[in-house]
């Protein structure tokens, strides 16, 4: 009986196979995930795409053919003096803005989550973060320019803010705006750092006859040190590629590298320096692509202890 079962059943088998096909499966996407559309459209229009053109002009003559000779130029050393210069006012500012908005976020975190002004200093601050360009360039023009309100009134006491030259008008002027935003991105990026700390990790440092000076010695202060220095990673990205508030201000010269570029675009060409202005953006994506990789290092560092 077994031996005539088993073909019988293997002959079955086949015959379901043979008649009932293998069914496909077909994986849809996820209908929320065309939600991301509008995003991914954005990102590829105004960063990706421009990435592209940017590293193409760079590494690109006019005939498309690859060559390195336009990178030469960042070796001039009117551009590295204009690096430079990027540099110090962005870590400057990224250093004062850091320490500044760390002190207001060790102020808020004694105050209602809930309550009046830590909504208000909250809301405030996810506004003036993105108060830059014109607007704020004129706002520091009609208040501390030459004929501002405040250097009038400080006139009238016998003060001359402009006793040295138009200041604001050139590289140290853009020290007060930059610091204007600064401090409210420090302020947005670094408080959910300092909420992050555990109320018993205090009360286990005073069960073990800690101190409030000891808690941010030994605890505190090495645990929010990486999200500290995450945070002022991003403002030094941030300074270095602002843009629209220098141009306002700075009308004349070419200080930092976002104003060369506007001058290598805007002004005559110079034989062999057709494509400076690829090579000077080549230039800052390297500098803001390392800032933001080793921003992403310290920060996945920072999680663990916010997690």
């Amino acid at each position: 009986m077994t031996s005539l079962s088993a073909p019988l059943t293997e002959h079955a088998l086949a015959g379901s196979e043979h008649r009932a096909p293998a069914r496909r499966v077909r994986r849809r996407l996820d209908p929320a995930a065309w939600g991301l559309a509008p995003f991914a459209a954005y990102v590829l229009l105004f960063l990706a795409l421009p990435t592209v053109l940017a590293v193409a002009s760079g590494l690109f003559d006019a005939d498309g053919s690859f060559t390195l000779a336009n990178l030469a130029a960042l070796g001039d050393p009117v551009v590295l003096r204009t690096f430079g210069n990027s540099a110090w006012i962005s870590a400057l500012t990224a250093v004062i803005g850091a320490i500044v908005g760390a002190l207001c976020c060790y102020a808020l975190l004694g105050l209602p989550e809930r309550g009046f002004v830590r909504t208000t200093v909250d809301a405030a601050s996810g506004v003036l973060a993105q108060f830059g360009g014109v607007m704020l360039a004129f706002a520091f023009i009609a208040t501390i320019g030459l004929q501002g309100v405040v250097t009038a009134l400080l006139a009238d006491a016998g003060i001359d803010l402009f006793a040295d030259g138009p200041w604001i008008y050139e590289l140290p002027g853009l020290i007060l705006p930059y610091i204007y935003f600064q401090v409210p991105l420090m302020i947005i990026t670094f408080l959910p750092a300092l909420e992050a700390l555990r109320p018993q990790w205090a009360e286990a440092n005073l069960t073990l006859g800690g101190t409030r000076a000891s808690f941010w010695l030994r605890i505190g202060v090495p645990v929010l040190a990486p999200s500290f220095l995450a945070s002022t990673l991003l403002l030094f990205g941030n300074a270095f590629s602002s843009y629209a508030t220098a141009a306002a201000l700075a009308s004349q010269g070419s200080q930092i590298v976002p104003l060369q570029i506007r001058t290598a675009l805007t002004s005559e060409t110079v034989l062999g320096r057709e494509n400076l202005a690829g090579a000077l953006a080549f230039g800052m994506i390297i500098v803001v692509g390392i800032v933001m990789w080793a921003y992403s290092l310290i920060q996945r560092r920072a999680a663990r202890w916010q997690s």
